[in-house]
């Protein structure tokens, strides 16, 4: 990765994605990771090293986020902080609002003393702010407004109002923000929700693949490395300062029937595929536009869905005694 000599804070970085990019930075950067460890990828990294500093807290706690920050100094912030996954949402959807809303307004006071000197704010969206139907949604669709009351859309709520805040301080008190809009991120190291891993988990163990509903909802799906890459480009290029940016590979989509088909053809299975009723609303269609992170950024997803299943697939199989 191009960043180097960098002092860099990654809340929820003991996560999927946080817990990869940590693994790339670690080497060349003083890496702090702040998390509750409510989902914990950061157990299958090898990554003890003078460079890294765990504290283990949450972003709703303002006193204990501006201590690591004043102590720290970050030059760089990657903010992962989230609660997410369609089940945890529903399930605690007061909790949503509140880690993914107040969580980011916490941490962008406790940035406040020194934020003229940071280089980079990063802050993690989702594509579901797009709502229910995004066919090729570039940067400037319009974010959706679902109905209230149905505890789903609290997640792409929260997620929009994160964004509003980030951008509300870039353009106030000029904090250098980049928000990403991830698309279907899968691969080695992912624990939680996604269909993907699910799916493998359960090839792996010979176990029955469940689709829920009629399985012709659509995704386009992002191996983690390529994301990895996004993430580079957006610490990086001085371009991406004040910007919007999805990150996802158009050319894996697929329904998600067919991806289960294809899971268990490349993994060689013998599982079988079964359709159970879905009692929640869905996501039926997302495909995002990745033209701006390509003009602006130079960003090239590289790994193809194939590649990126059989990947995943033979690290989960090594792996699967420790889920």
């Amino acid at each position: 990765m191009k960043l180097k000599n960098k002092r860099i804070l990654l809340t929820g970085g003991a996560g999927f994605i946080g817990s990869t990019l940590a693994e790339k930075l670690y080497r060349n950067n003083e890496i702090l990771i702040y998390d509750n460890f409510y989902r914990d990828s950061l157990k299958f990294k090898k990554l003890k090293s003078k460079n890294i500093k765990i504290v283990k807290d949450d972003v709703l706690n303002p006193d204990s986020l501006r201590k690591e920050c004043e102590d720290f100094k970050p030059q760089v912030v990657v903010h992962l902080a989230a609660v997410a996954g369609i089940d945890t949402v529903i399930i605690d959807p007061v909790k949503t609002l509140d880690v993914n809303i107040n969580g980011t307004l916490n941490l962008l006071r406790a940035l406040e003393k020194y934020s003229g000197k940071l280089e980079r704010f990063l802050d993690f969206s989702t594509s579901e702010v797009l709502g229910a139907y995004a066919y090729k949604s570039s940067e400037k669709s319009q974010t959706n407004f679902a109905p209230v009351g149905e505890g789903r859309w609290t997640y792409s709520i929260s997620k929009v109002t994160g964004e509003h805040l980030v951008h509300s301080y870039y353009k106030q008190y000029g904090y250098p923000c980049v928000t990403i809009r991830p698309f279907n991120i899968y691969g080695p190291g992912q624990v939680g929700e996604g269909a993907i891993q699910i799916f493998i988990k359960n090839v792996v163990k010979n176990k029955n693949i469940e689709i829920h509903g009629e399985g012709d909802q659509i995704r386009s799906w992002c191996y983690i490395d390529d994301m990895i890459d996004g993430i580079d480009l957006c610490l990086s290029n001085k371009n991406a300062v004040g910007e919007v940016f999805n990150i996802g590979n158009p050319k894996g989509t697929i329904t998600i029937s067919s991806l289960a088909e294809k899971i268990v053809t490349l993994c060689k299975s013998k599982s079988g595929i079964v359709y159970v009723p879905k009692n929640y609303v869905d996501v039926e269609l997302r495909i995002p536009s990745i033209e701006k992170a390509k003009n602006l950024l130079g960003f090239s997803p590289k790994v193809d869905l194939n590649e990126g299943i059989i990947r995943t697939y033979n690290w989960y199989r090594k792996k699967i005694n420790n889920f």
